[in-house]
């Protein structure tokens, strides 16, 4: 392979991305890998920060401190604007990258279904920093709450989540335990009988793509909890106030968050009909994007038609991960002058918590629920953080929830005034 072949840049430093980066540490190729934030972040466990369990910092991983000593990976944190493909080259809000290859690894976003008035009103939870104002948002309402009455109060009492995936079911069943475990002890002169946590999913079950025996026990479990499970349930609009449904229904809430659903992250610059179903760029078995011989897209972001998935991969980071690892594999046997391999995806299974010793998990051949598939989803979550401090963290502040149902991290947060500047200014400047 000649040195003008070498020069790889890599979008966004997810599950595929950071694996991709990882693989190639201390190879002959030079990787530029481009993000919006300088650091990794954990997905699976946003809804723990989002309900004051974990620090955000615990599953957070600075890029620079994990690509020290790869002296062929070079991190820049950027806004990407456009990739020119004619000219070979990723424009930036702070200048352009040439490529002699493309990964494309900016996974998905929030979608909101075309719904400008929740966009601008709901509380997605796609990143460290939307977990974080949802976690500020939930304890300020209590502070609100010792002040408020009538239907005020129970606006802001009411936490409804929509979408019933496994980010929707966690986090309706963290928040109805900190209505029995917590809230009473934090304001002991407030009723809490009052609040309610409505979980609202459009399909006849929760957990749609798992077996029909984890449906139907999340469901149970989050009943259990006290969460108002309302299926067949599509939103039609949120003013800020109130949740209607399009069957008539509605609720008051201040606090309606959002998880029904996400959309590729597609960067401008790429031919519209590569765009497949859920805004995805159409890929081959090598992850190669169609039409072109030097970009390639992974995870979330790529739609691979195969035999055994002909409506593409699930959106998870086991396919993230292991199309990563395969590409990996398959540019170092390039230089080797070695054929590539395709990609097959084995199905490890699924699985999803909804509380203290409520969990489901489904493996390829069978299904559990309960305690063992909860110590099961703990322990398969703490392994794939990074780094050994991080699981120590981690760890020591769920050890402490279960012997005590409590934790200390509920701090409300708000950014200064000068954090506020600096933002804007920042947008300012990406605009001239």
């Amino acid at each position: 392979m000649s040195q003008q072949n070498k020069r790889i840049v890599i979008l966004g430093a997810g599950f595929a991305g950071l694996q991709l980066a990882r693989q190639l540490g201390n190879t002959s190729f030079d990787i530029t890998l481009i993000d919006r934030y300088n650091y990794h972040q954990f997905q699976p466990l946003f809804y723990q920060v989002a309900t004051a369990r974990i620090e955000p910092s615990s599953i957070s991983f600075p890029l620079r401190k994990i690509f020290q000593g790869k002296r062929n990976i070079h991190v820049r944190v950027a806004d990407v604007k456009e990739i020119r493909t004619g000219e070979n080259k990723v424009v930036t809000d702070i200048g352009d990258f040439p490529y002699d290859r493309l990964v494309i690894a900016t996974g998905c976003t929030t979608n909101f279904f075309g719904n400008q008035e929740i966009a601008a009103k709901a509380f997605p939870m796609k990143s460290t920093t939307e977990a974080m104002a949802l976690r500020n948002r939930i304890l300020m309402n209590f502070e609100e709450a010792l002040r408020a009455d009538g239907e005020e109060l129970e606006a802001i009492l009411n936490i409804v989540v929509v979408g019933g995936g496994p980010t929707g079911v966690e986090l309706s069943g963290a928040f109805a335990e900190m209505k029995r475990n917590v809230l009473p002890k934090d304001y002991p002169d407030m009723d809490f009988s009052r609040l309610q946590v409505y979980l609202l999913e459009g399909s006849p079950a929760t957990l749609g793509p798992m077996s029909k025996a984890s449906q139907q026990k999340s469901q149970q479990y989050l009943e259990q909890l006290g969460v108002q499970v309302w299926t067949n349930s599509v939103v039609e609009r949120y003013d800020g106030t109130t949740v209607y449904l399009k069957d008539g229904r509605s609720v008051k809430t201040h606090n309606l968050v959002w998880a029904a659903g996400v959309t590729g992250n597609v960067p401008d610059g790429l031919p519209r009909e590569l765009v497949q179903r859920g805004n995805r760029l159409k890929v081959d078995r090598y992850n190669q994007v169609d039409g072109f011989d030097n970009i390639y897209a992974l995870g979330d972001i790529a739609y691979m038609e195969t035999p055994k998935y002909p409506k593409g991969h699930p959106q998870v980071a086991n396919v993230a991960i292991n199309q990563a690892k395969l590409l990996g594999k398959n540019f170092k046997a390039s230089l080797a002058g070695k054929s590539r391999k395709e990609f097959e995806y084995k199905d490890p299974g699924s699985m999803a918590t909804v509380g203290k010793r409520k969990a489901v998990v489904d493996l390829p051949r069978f299904s559990f629920q309960g305690r063992l598939a909860w110590f099961t989803w703990m322990f398969l979550h703490l392994m794939l953080i990074l780094s050994v401090r991080n699981k120590l963290f981690i760890f020591i502040n769920w050890a402490i929830s279960y012997f005590t149902n409590d934790t200390t991290l509920r701090l409300i947060l708000l950014p200064t005034k000068k954090q506020v500047e600096m933002v804007m200014e920042t947008d300012e400047a990406e605009h001239t």
